[in-house]
């Protein structure tokens, strides 16, 4: 599968967790989140931001759980999703707490 070229910005974000069992047939979608949000580029937008990972050998289902900065969470069930699915959920909800931040301090 191809890796999406997506920007991920982390500036709204506190932490993610990826929870995945890496003998799953189900968790390339989840990895390819997980390596997005990891970057350079990514971690660069907020370094304050605390990304976690938890390698289970038990079978255990892959799970990608943001905790926002206004205390928001989101989870996405990655055996379900595509990656595309992910990071457009993910950047969407960002974006809609971007412009939330903007209107508050106007």
């Amino acid at each position: 599968m191809a890796v999406p070229k997506a920007t991920v910005v982390l500036k709204h974000v506190k932490s993610v967790m990826v929870r995945f069992c890496p003998f799953q047939t189900n968790v390339e979608t989840t990895r390819i989140f997980l390596e997005q949000v990891n970057s350079k580029k990514s971690r660069a937008s907020n370094i304050n931001c605390v990304v976690k990972t938890d390698v289970r050998h038990d079978g255990t289902e892959p799970v990608v759980d943001i905790m926002f900065a206004d205390g928001d969470r989101l989870i996405m069930k990655g055996a379900n999703l595509t990656a595309r699915e992910m990071l457009l959920a993910f950047n969407s909800r960002c974006i809609a707490k971007g412009l939330k931040a903007e209107e508050k301090n106007k």
